[in-house]
């Protein structure tokens, strides 16, 4: 008896989503799927983040960026650029949210390490001009006028820029 209560009560509800789809406009219809997935993507992002996941929130965040209107003009490629260039720095010890470990943070750094920040390959043999070409491109995005935040991240990026044009310079 319960199985046929619970499947009544499943195609009543599936009967009034059919009867109000059919009656509401397409415009209408995308608004609220649009604000279904934000709202289930940012409840899901803080789901995930009180478990102690807070890694696995990063991608949903991703995934509904696209879908917010933002006046901040960053691109979602730009801001995984810039994830990837904050975890590269992370992962070598130059850059720390904390400053728990400053001391990692004034050692010199090394050429593979700045050939990664600026998005370069080692292997390859680069002019000046590349060089700051690439570096332009990221600083564009990381400026300290765009975000006084960013200022320590645009210092090393800098740095890395430096080391890069006195390698090719040797």
């Amino acid at each position: 008896m319960n199985y046929f209560i619970l499947i009544l009560i499943i195609f009543i509800v599936v009967y009034l989503f059919l009867n109000w789809f059919a009656k509401t406009s397409s415009k209408k219809i995308s608004k609220y799927i649009r604000l279904f997935i934000i709202f289930f993507s940012v409840l899901l992002a803080f789901l995930m983040f009180y478990a102690g996941r807070y890694i696995f929130s990063l991608p949903f965040l991703l995934a509904i960026l696209p879908l917010i209107k933002t006046k901040a003009g960053i691109t979602l490629l730009q801001l995984i650029r810039i994830w990837g260039l904050l975890r590269v720095l992370k992962s070598s010890g130059r850059f720390n949210f904390n400053n728990f470990n400053r001391a990692n943070n004034t050692q010199n750094m090394k050429i593979d390490e700045a050939f990664k920040i600026l998005n370069l390959d080692m292997n390859k043999k680069y002019s000046k001009e590349e060089v700051m070409k690439s570096y332009k491109s990221i600083m564009k995005k990381i400026h300290p006028d765009v975000s006084p935040e960013l200022s320590r991240l645009a210092s090393i990026v800098n740095e890395a820029k430096d080391v890069v044009i006195k390698s090719i310079d040797i």
